[in-house]
């Protein structure tokens, strides 16, 4: 079993059961959880022929750890996540591809966050660094609650390199920051670009700000100097989607 990994919570187990039920090695269900929700998920699984067991309460809690399991957790095999190469070929097919990097995101639930709007505003893929950055694990499919299944997500040894390569392919860096001159809604996001997001506290690194071709901010009117980066990354996301669905500025 130390070849699965486990996920847990009703939107990410869900996820997997409707979209690759051949990774789930098993299901667990808390034995006295009978709701609707978890009907439907005991459905799919029997349907799928999903090894499942019913186990209590205080035994599915030690299975999960410290996440709110909602009553079920599943051990699947892991999806492996992109490389250049993958995220590179999805780029030739891609009309205004929108891609999310992130640069050394360390929380994973911000990472969780991001996978989560990153699906819903379409990104092609998020792209993260392999080393002092958070990666996809049960927390973070938990909280993007099955966009983990849906958004693929690059895990690259060189990001600075990785946004050359994205540029070599036609792409737009933007990154932000809160001290750029341009706001984002005064930026032109309606072509083939990458948004790029710094991590907790110390934003942007040096060499990631010189491969981007130029910084936008948010615009803030309050006394709070920063935003989280999963707020700020769906603002910006959002603010692309906007402009793409024709809305005028």
């Amino acid at each position: 079993m130390s070849s699965a990994e486990r996920i847990f919570g009703l939107h990410a187990v869900r996820a997997v059961l409707t979209r690759d039920p051949a990774r789930i090695v098993r299901l667990t269900l808390a034995e006295r959880r009978d709701d609707r929700r978890i009907a439907e998920i005991e459905a799919l699984a029997r349907s799928a022929n999903v090894p499942l067991q019913r186990v209590d309460a205080h035994t599915l809690s030690k299975m999960a750890g410290e996440g709110a399991h909602q009553g079920v957790l599943a051990e699947v095999r892991p999806m492996p996540p992109w490389t250049e190469d993958d995220l590179l070929e999805a780029l030739r097919s891609a009309d205004a591809p929108l891609v999310l990097a992130l640069d050394g995101v360390q929380d994973p639930h911000n990472l969780g966050a991001c996978l989560r709007t990153a699906d819903a505003c379409g990104a092609l893929a998020v792209v993260v660094p392999k080393d002092r950055a958070a990666q996809v694990n049960a927390t973070v499919r938990k909280v993007a609650a099955g966009a983990a299944e849906t958004t693929p997500v690059a895990a690259v040894t060189n990001l600075s390199r990785t946004l050359k390569l994205l540029k070599e392919a036609g792409l737009w860096v933007i990154g932000a920051a809160g001290e750029a001159d341009r706001l984002a809604q005064d930026a032109d996001l309606t072509g083939p670009l990458v948004l790029v997001m710094g991590a907790e506290g110390s934003g942007l690194r040096e060499l990631t700000r010189k491969n981007c071709d130029f910084l936008v901010r948010l615009p803030q009117i309050g006394s709070v100097e920063s935003l989280n980066v999963s707020v700020a990354t769906g603002m910006l996301l959002y603010e692309a989607i906007r402009q793409r669905s024709g809305h005028s500025r």
